[in-house]
């Protein structure tokens, strides 16, 4: 959950939680669990933070997705729960048991592509990121959920420092710029088997725009998932 600051009873208590590494129901059935005092500083200076309008994540360092706890820091974007559609739809394209390969593009701190190769112990993966930064946090998930020996991560722009032979079955991207998504589409057949998938993310009120994109390239459409909230979130095509 990405906290709002109309909420700070929610957020100081997720702080002191942290803080002194309990969760809320601990804390409400240990009332009288004391603070020592250098963890009260440290709670204050979390408030402050928090107060300041900086994500809450950013102040704990780290962000549940799809039953995973990732490290998150100012060089990556914060993980989204409707971002889990994405690799809810992989795991319905991908077979438990095949030796797939596919690329995370734009990966930030690698909760696609590290979920997928969590739930798929035989897939293998590659995380491209123009930020070398962002990469070394998608290297530190990784290592924390030992899936460090099957992926690799390329400072990229987008496709521009892939190798021509790269092929991948899955293509997954949360990259919801229409800009970002037009390049994309564009530029990602050549490193995708054929009749292999792309599954990306959209903002509210790009599903038009992306159907007529999809509609003039060589993809097929296969669906736009909705959102628990209705809204248009995750496109699913594959390659003609």
């Amino acid at each position: 959950m990405i906290c709002s600051r109309k909420e700070p009873r929610t957020d100081a208590a997720l702080l002191l939680g942290d803080v002194l590494n309990h969760d809320r129901s601990f804390m409400i059935a240990h009332p009288e669990h004391s603070v020592a005092a250098n963890q009260l500083q440290k709670f204050r200076e979390f408030i402050a933070r928090r107060a300041s309008g900086e994500p809450l994540q950013y102040i704990t360092g780290h962000q549940e997705f799809f039953k995973l706890d990732f490290e998150v820091t100012p060089d990556v974007l914060i993980p989204r729960p409707e971002t889990e559609v994405i690799v809810e739809v992989a795991l319905e394209i991908l077979r438990p048991d095949q030796s797939a390969r596919l690329l995370d593009i734009g990966a930030g701190s690698g909760c696609l592509a590290i979920s997928i190769l969590k739930e798929l112990t035989n897939a293998r993966a590659v995380a491209i990121d123009i930020s070398e930064s962002a990469l070394k946090v998608a290297l530190r998930n990784a290592e924390r959920h030992g899936v460090m020996d099957r992926l690799r991560v390329i400072e990229s722009d987008l496709f521009s420092a892939m190798a021509s032979d790269d092929m991948f079955d899955l293509l997954v991207s949360n990259a919801d710029c229409l800009a970002t998504i037009r390049r994309i589409l564009r530029d990602a057949p050549p490193f995708l088997c054929a009749g292999g998938y792309l599954i990306f993310e959209i903002g509210f009120g790009q599903s038009e725009s992306i159907e007529t994109l999809v509609g003039a390239r060589d993809w097929q459409m296969i669906e736009i998932r909705r959102d628990l909230q209705g809204i248009p979130r995750t496109v699913v095509v594959r390659r003609k």
